[in-house]
């Protein structure tokens, strides 16, 4: 089996993100044919179409750092019952300009955490929405709305629960077959 890159954002830019921490957890879990990299999105300035002409050195590196990617994770919290405003911006950055969609044709998947039981389950509905409009396939055939709990996870990403590391492995593993099913229908071009 191939090797892929997997660029993966965190939705949430706090420096305490339980989400930054279930992305350590994927990562440590995650089967060895996926090679991780944070795509950064805390210093990106807002999106406005006046910047099409000329993206920003910021803006330039993200879209970049997705194009380098094979596929990419969203890890991200639920804010208001949709996405963090930072992550709605990189996705606004990266999609622009018209023509120039960072996520086309990209496989994508979507999973978060949250203290509540429905875990992040409305922003997950409102950020596949988002990638759908972009044309990025979307791992869909399992759904993970994550209660954080600090006993099962250690801030560097240990799962301390063994159902909940299987579930997650599990889910990593799914995500690494629908990449390559993905990329074998719809090839990276280079």
């Amino acid at each position: 089996m191939a090797t892929h890159t997997v660029g993966y954002l965190v939705g949430s830019i706090s420096s305490d993100s339980i989400n930054r921490t279930l992305a350590h957890a994927l990562i440590r879990l995650a089967p060895p044919e996926l090679r991780f990299v944070e795509v950064e999105i805390a210093e990106l300035p807002l999106y406005r179409r006046d910047y099409d002409s000329g993206f920003p050195h910021e803006c330039v590196a993200l879209k970049a750092a997705i194009e380098a990617t094979d596929a990419v994770l969203f890890v991200t919290p639920e804010y208001n019952r949709s996405i963090p405003g930072a992550l709605k911006n990189a996705i606004d950055w990266a999609s622009r300009p018209s023509g120039r969609n960072s996520f086309a044709r990209k496989p994508s998947g979507v999973i978060g955490a949250s203290t509540g039981k429905i875990g992040t389950a409305v922003a997950q509905q409102h950020l596949k929405s988002i990638l759908s409009f972009c044309n990025s396939p979307l791992f869909n055939s399992v759904e993970a709305y994550i209660q954080f709990d600090p006993e099962v996870f250690s801030p560097d990403g240990d799962v301390r629960n063994p159902s909940t590391a299987t579930f997650l492995r599990d889910y990593m593993l799914g995500f690494r077959d629908f990449i390559e099913r993905v990329l074998t229908v719809l090839p990276r071009h280079g």
